[in-house]
């Protein structure tokens, strides 16, 4: 009873919408603050952010002792460690590296790519994208990637992050939202788009 009078009072009213008000506008601010500095953030991007490529390493004659791999993570049955060898999962390390010595190991394989740089498996087309004889390739994407597409590229650290970020199916590879252009090779690290099928 005594709470229903006092909301019914003018001055408790403009006292609630008083508050509601600061709340409202303090929280614009802050998240107009968030919009400022993250864009600040792009625009201050580095233009000569360079990507270290990776030479070509091989685990068995060298010294130099790898203790993590990273990896793709996402595939069911085949990985691709950052050195470029694709393995099955069975034959992934502790550390994240393909066993070398396993009959499924395989560096740098293009199995399944096609002449574009368009693959039908995610592994391969990640594999084949680290080979060094594709850095020319992928530097001339860097340089003429769009403004968007730069805002991408320019979060990726190195060569396999590269290859792992371009492989991933795109807006390139479908064809109204909704269909691959090509379903037998939809991971593409090539600057063209899958060729178009006919329906």
């Amino acid at each position: 009873m005594v709470l229903r009078r006092l909301l019914r009072k003018r001055w408790v009213l403009g006292v609630v919408f008083g508050l509601s008000l600061i709340y409202f506008l303090t929280n614009t601010l802050k998240q107009e603050e968030r919009t400022i500095r993250d864009r600040t953030l792009l625009e201050a991007r580095d233009p000569d952010h360079r990507i270290p490529w990776k030479v070509r390493f091989n685990l068995g004659n060298s010294s130099r002792p790898i203790t993590q791999c990273r990896n793709s993570i996402q595939g069911k049955s085949l990985l691709t460690d950052e050195l470029g060898y694709v393995c099955e999962r069975k034959d992934l390390l502790v550390n994240g590296c393909c066993n070398v010595n396993a009959l499924s190991s395989r560096q740098y394989i293009c199995k399944s790519c096609l002449a574009n740089g368009c693959c039908n498996i995610y592994e391969y087309c990640v594999s084949c994208c680290l080979q060094p004889d594709k850095q020319l390739l992928l530097e001339h994407f860097l340089n003429r990637a769009a403004d968007g597409f730069q805002n991408l590229f320019t979060a990726v650290e190195d060569h396999f992050e590269l290859c792992l970020a371009k492989c991933r199916t795109s807006s390139q590879s479908v064809q109204h939202e909704n269909t691959y252009r090509n379903p037998q090779a939809k991971y593409c690290y090539g600057e063209s788009p899958p060729e178009l099928l006919p329906i």
